[in-house]
């Protein structure tokens, strides 16, 4: 019996492992994705714009 109560713990991981990539998976995409992939735009946009501005002025 103690290999029952050795094997549990693994086993009770795996399952929520398994639980938590099959969540993630069914989660990419639909119609979050659009927002979530907007949202990413904008990020990057902001983060270009205020790039741009100090690439260019330390030379005159």
């Amino acid at each position: 019996m103690e290999y029952v109560s050795a094997l549990v713990p693994p086993v009770v991981m795996a399952a929520l492992f398994i639980g938590v990539v099959r969540v993630i998976v069914k989660t990419q995409g639909g119609a979050a994705k659009a927002k979530e992939d907007a949202a990413v735009d904008a990020a990057l946009a902001r983060a270009e714009g205020a790039r741009q501005p100090s690439a260019g002025g330390g030379k005159a």
